[in-house]
């Protein structure tokens, strides 16, 4: 039970794995107006990032958990970085059936709502776990723009226009679900770059390194097309945030 190897290898610099900066993540700590004590999950938790500064810097306590065993191992090395391992741990496991032993404040499915099979999905899961007046966190792409074709859309990463909303699409998804949105951080096309462009040298590092790995010529091609396809669709297309919502 894993993710793919190429994405570990693709992300192996990262502590965050979505569009999203460390200065990011702390105005969304900073808006959220945590306080010690706050107890929150985290699923598809990653590196810890989140979990690991917000404990540092807010006093939280909390728990992640993702399917990476070579996340989580990160993200328990960045907890006792931190000083913070007796506040926060990780589990390596399948998120998408994990509920929370005791209710949470803050329940955070952080740019992996698939362990739901969507929006939907996710926020009942994460229901599940939260205690009455609790906090959701849901991170998802957006269209920033309308794709004007197919080509866009799997440029994109996505299947068809219906993958993702716009954004005000999504805010309303979020109401007609019951729920309302308190509080956004949006990444920008800084966030995106210092995301996806921090792969390209991750995989160019592991190409150098390993040359012969059954890999090496998926990741190569890879790494020839997609810098120019990202500029020409994903960066200009495709937007990303995170949303802090409250059931009605």
């Amino acid at each position: 039970m894993d993710i793919p190897r190429s994405f570990t290898i693709r992300e192996s610099s990262h502590r965050i794995h979505n569009p999203f900066t460390g200065e990011k993540l702390a105005v969304l700590g900073q808006a959220l107006r945590l306080t010690p004590g706050t107890r929150v999950l985290d699923l598809a938790s990653g590196s810890g990032e989140m979990l690991c500064t917000w404990a540092r810097d807010h006093g939280i306590t909390g728990t992640g958990v993702d399917l990476s065993s070579d996340f989580t191992a990160k993200a328990r090395a960045r907890a006792a970085e931190l000083g913070v391992a007796d506040r926060v741990d990780f589990v390596h496991g399948d998120a998408s059936g994990h509920v929370a032993d005791e209710p949470v404040d803050l329940a955070a499915c952080v740019g992996a709502t698939w362990i739901g099979d969507g929006v939907p999905g996710t926020i009942d899961l994460l229901r599940r776990s939260l205690r009455p007046g609790g906090m959701l966190l849901i991170g998802e792409p957006y269209w920033r723009r309308e794709p004007p074709d197919q080509v866009t859309v799997e440029a994109c990463h996505a299947r068809s226009r219906d993958d993702f909303r716009t954004l005000p699409a999504l805010i309303e998804q979020f109401g007609e679900l019951g729920h309302d949105v308190v509080e956004m951080v949006l990444a920008d096309q800084d966030s995106w770059d210092r995301y996806r462009a921090a792969q390209w040298l991750n995989v160019r590092r592991w190409l150098d390194r390993h040359p012969d790995d059954e890999l090496a010529p998926e990741l190569r091609a890879e790494l020839t097309t997609d810098p120019v396809r990202y500029v020409r669709y994903e960066r200009e297309h495709l937007g990303w945030g995170i949303f802090a919502l409250l059931p009605r």
